[in-house]
């Protein structure tokens, strides 16, 4: 059977493809692990199926398909990935950067992981206690000087903040694009973060609604998830890009863990062209399951 091109919907913000859940830092305010992923095995999903998969995705110059994880270069093909995902889709990556960035300078052209965007395209989020920020901050420049399109990020965890401050100073001085992101979540009791839909994240009893995505989640053997919450719980797929019939439905889908959402899909945030005010999910008809 031939397979069909599958069209991103025009009211699709972000393309997420998790090439894998694992990764080598265990940051203990890591938002996966607080909000999922509990018993998760990494798949044997060779990187000919990853590009079989993704080459069938047809999407517009500013919507880029985002290699991520855990972080997305423990996968063995992340170069051959890269470099075998047709031209006609861009790509961006989030990355701890603790791959060989000589491998990558050499192998990778930089044109291909660049466009017109008001961010980077490589996003490199920094964690104090896994990384030294000087040594960090040398592997961002020889990235730049070599042409390719990279910024730093840094969460602000009320832990954290005073580390966050200082290297967003000294990656200023030295011109590395370093920004700052929300804590999402409850630390000493607060909840921390904007959300659109606050109840959404409450813990309480969980509702049923209804809600729609602007998202495509790709999980790590090519499933396509209709929210965070379900990628990271292994709640069932709602298909797969190697189905030859698999297409996009653009419509409001049942839920019933309404109070248990993550945090990433209804937080409040700016859209690909960083304009503020933009939530991921669209949720109505929330009632008790009774």
């Amino acid at each position: 059977m031939k397979e069909k091109t599958i069209y991103i919907p025009g009211r699709y913000n972000y393309i997420a493809c998790f090439l894998t859940l694992d990764c080598n830092f265990k940051c203990d305010y890591c938002i996966n692990s607080h909000h999922g992923i509990k018993k998760h095995k990494s798949f044997p999903f060779s990187g000919k199926k990853w590009v079989s998969a993704l080459n069938r995705l047809v999407s517009r110059t500013d919507l880029p398909i985002t290699l991520q994880g855990g972080e997305p270069s423990l996968h063995p093909d992340f170069i051959w990935i890269i470099k075998n995902i047709k031209k006609e889709v861009n790509i961006d990556i989030l990355t701890n950067l603790s791959f060989d960035i000589n491998r990558f300078i050499k192998e990778v052209d930089p044109s291909r992981l660049y466009r017109e965007a008001p961010y980077p395209s490589i996003r490199v989020s920094y964690h104090p206690h896994f990384m030294e920020l000087d040594k960090l901050m040398i592997k961002v420049l020889k990235m730049q000087a070599a042409g390719f399109s990279i910024g730093i990020y840094g969460v602000r965890h009320p832990n954290l903040k005073s580390e966050i401050a200082d290297a967003k100073d000294k990656c200023s001085e030295l011109g590395i694009d370093f920004r700052e992101k929300e804590f999402l979540g409850k630390f000493g009791g607060k909840l921390y973060g904007e959300y659109f839909y606050p109840e959404a994240v409450s813990g309480n009893n969980k509702k049923k609604c209804r809600c729609r995505n602007s998202e495509l989640i790709i999980g790590p053997d090519a499933s396509i998830f209709k929210c965070h919450h379900d990628l990271y719980d292994r709640v069932s797929s709602i298909g797969n890009l190697l189905d030859p019939c698999f297409e996009i439905k653009d419509v409001f889908r049942d839920c019933s863990s309404f109070g248990d959402c993550n945090p990433c899909d209804i937080k409040v945030k700016t859209n690909r062209f960083q304009i503020y005010g933009h939530t991921s999910v669209e949720i109505k008809d929330i009632k008790s399951k009774n």
